[in-house]
């Protein structure tokens, strides 16, 4: 059927020109659909509604769920059938849930409370900077042979939608600093507000009984040498944060769409990583560029210096030859047992140094999950093989997977000895090299042999070689006497 703007115009067209065809074309319909309406000289009639062709299956369940649905308005319609049928035998109803669904969709329309209403914002250039946290291990990252489960710091400017983000482990304070920085010195100037969400990175609970929140102490510091005026979105309320919200959708697809015309979804570390996200940053950011002049011209100069992106501690090192470090334990060499050393947290690394001196640096961890050197503590482990089998740092003791699975052939070998030749094989490890003794493990392993200590130590001599032997050097002092003569001359 065509409608009453297609007929009106089929009229006028056909009175101006007489044509049929010229007429039928510019009204958008066929000949005879056009002489039709000519003829008949009236235009579309609305159709009669048509009359129900099979019997209604709800008429059984539909009053007790209007009844239903009075006192609870939000109840889920599947749920709400699926009780109904449970109350009453009706055969009928039994495959009508999709019919059900569209009548309780109906009846809200028509009887149900208001819905939310959403009111889009005007965006003032330079007003303000949303900040959030998206969890990416969809992405598929490996770096450095292991998969990357890890999280996203992400800014986004509200006005131009320029986004900055970077890799990070935890949401934390630490990563806050670091991304936050990271994007406002990408961008050379800081705009008047900073908004997230309420996480406690942001904000803490001020009162249990009302759930009122208030911003964090060193939020507010970090705040107040950016020169940012920090605000918060409403509880449960992710709509008022939209903008990054929906920004870190589309970021994780464009990464994914970069890691496939990468052509690989490997990092030598993070450091690569976070230069690859950067560049596709940057790549997008160049499309915006004219909003973002725009609000480059409200912004408020940098500080002269970051906010320090690192928190430093005094910590005694533990009788277990560990430090606790945000509730996780990290492994020095046992002569600091007792002493107390300087830790320094950055979101990526822990560095402990003593008397000034760095002792060892290593990655910050994910969770609670400690970080055992077995260089440190192998020595008193070895005098005390019992403690093995209990420590509760043991599986932080197998430092590569053959490690693993020359301990098992061990126990299949020899369960009573086989945490000491494990040991033992460690103890070679820590004096001989690791890269050596695991690739001796493996040749043994292949080879469905037992990687006894012994045996692995005779692999490890056998491939030493001897230094070549140097001739004596015998200086000639004549030479020497013919140089000053020059000199002299």
């Amino acid at each position: 059927m065509i409608t009453e703007q297609q007929y009106q115009r089929l009229m006028n067209e056909h009175a101006k020109s007489g044509v049929l065809g010229t007429a039928a074309m510019k009204a958008g319909m066929h000949r005879e659909t056009a002489t039709k309406y000519l003829n008949s000289g009236q235009g579309p009639q609305p159709e009669k509604p048509r009359g129900r062709r099979r019997a209604d299956p709800l008429t059984t369940i539909w009053p007790a769920a209007e009844r239903l649905l009075l006192d609870a308005p939000e109840v889920e319609a599947k749920a709400l059938f699926e009780h109904l049928l449970a109350r009453t035998e009706a055969p009928l109803a039994q495959k009508a849930l999709r019919t059900f669904q569209r009548r309780v969709l109906n009846w809200r329309r028509h009887h149900g409370p208001p819905k939310e209403v959403f009111f889009p914002q005007a965006r003032e250039p330079g007003a303000s900077l949303q900040l959030d946290w998206t969890h990416a291990a969809e992405l598929g990252v490996i770096i450095a042979g292991q998969k990357w489960e890890q999280l996203l710091c992400h800014a986004v400017l509200p006005y131009s939608n320029w986004e900055w983000a970077v890799p990070c482990r935890s949401e934390s304070m630490l990563s806050m600093r670091h991304g936050l920085q990271a994007a406002l010195w990408t961008l050379g100037g800081v705009p008047a507000k900073v908004q997230t969400d309420h996480s406690s990175t942001a904000t803490h609970v001020l009162h249990r009984t009302t759930g009122q929140r208030g911003f964090n102490v060193e939020y507010l510091g970090l705040c107040r040498h950016l020169g940012l005026e920090p605000c918060t979105i409403n509880p449960s309320c992710p709509h008022e944060n939209g903008d990054i919200e929906s920004a870190n959708g589309h970021l994780k697809r464009r990464l994914a769409t970069h890691l496939t015309l990468r052509g690989s979804r490997e990092f030598a570390d993070e450091a690569a990583f976070a230069r690859f996200v950067a560049e596709v940053c940057t790549a997008i950011n160049l499309l915006r560029s004219v909003k973002v002049a725009e609000e480059r011209l409200r912004f408020s100069p940098l500080p002269a210096t970051r906010y320090p992106e690192s928190d430093e501690s005094r910590v005694r090192v533990s009788s277990y030859s560990t430090v606790r470090v945000k509730q996780c334990a990290y492994s020095v060499p046992a002569q600091l047992i007792g002493a107390m050393v300087q830790v320094q947290i950055t979101e990526a690394e822990v560095a402990v140094r003593h008397d000034g001196v760095e002792i060892v640096r290593y990655p910050r961890t994910i969770g609670h999950q400690a970080r055992i050197d077995y260089r440190h503590i192998i020595a008193a482990l070895t005098r005390k093989p019992g403690a093995f089998a209990g420590y509760i740092y043991r599986e932080e003791l197998f430092p590569r997977p053959s490690f693993r699975q020359a301990y098992d052939q061990l126990v299949r070998a020899d369960e009573r000895q086989a945490d000491r030749h494990y040991l033992t094989l460690l103890t070679l490890a820590a004096e001989r090299g690791e890269d050596e003794v695991a690739t001796a493990i493996g040749v043994v392993l292949r080879a469905a042999g037992v990687p006894w200590p012994e045996v692995i130590a005779a692999a490890l001599g056998s491939r030493e070689t001897a230094l070549p032997i140097l001739a004596a050097f015998t200086p000639e002092l004549h030479r020497y006497d013919a140089l000053i003569t020059e000199v002299s001359a």
